[in-house]
């Protein structure tokens, strides 16, 4: 038996345990286990999918948002309002947005992929009706990170979202 380990268990001669799963199995299965991680990955960085605001000063839950791809743009829209009632107007808004209800509102709009985040595109805040450039990325924990800048990004909000199950 040359080449091969020998194991003694019990006054008995055995040969390598794993002797009987052979290579291309062993392919096979790395194989899978690799397509399984990646599309948990993949998934754990789409944003599409409704999202729990947290208004970044107070902490507490402002609105969902529907972040939702459109052509290979990805956009938002607010589909639920927590303090306000569903009737709210948005009278600082600016434009065709002026005195249009919040809810349903589309606040997010020309985000596109950039590696692991979207940017390229703008976030318009209905609380004072102005609107910021803007970058999104899904941590590591599963929240998304949302920035609304003027000019650079580390001179802005962030605001953490949380998926809504």
């Amino acid at each position: 038996m040359a080449g091969r380990d020998i194991y003694a268990v019990e006054d008995k001669i055995i040969s390598d345990p794993f002797e009987n799963l052979n290579i291309r199995h062993m392919k096979k299965i790395n194989l899978i286990l690799f397509t399984f991680c990646l599309f948990i990955s993949l998934d754990a960085q789409n944003i599409t999918g409704i999202w729990k605001a947290i208004d970044d000063v107070d902490g507490q839950p402002s609105s969902h948002i529907e972040i939702y791809d459109d052509g290979g743009e990805v956009k938002g829209k607010i589909v639920k309002l927590y303090d306000d009632p569903d009737d709210t107007l948005c009278d600082k808004c600016k434009g065709d947005k002026r005195d249009k209800p919040v809810l349903g509102m589309e606040i997010i709009w020309d985000m596109k992929r950039k590696g692991e985040q979207w940017a390229g595109g703008k976030i318009m805040d209905p609380e004072n009706g102005k609107s910021y450039k803007c970058k999104m990325k899904v941590a590591v924990d599963g929240t998304l990170k949302v920035i609304g800048f003027i000019g650079i990004f580390l001179i802005g909000r962030t605001q953490t979202w949380y998926r809504v199950e």
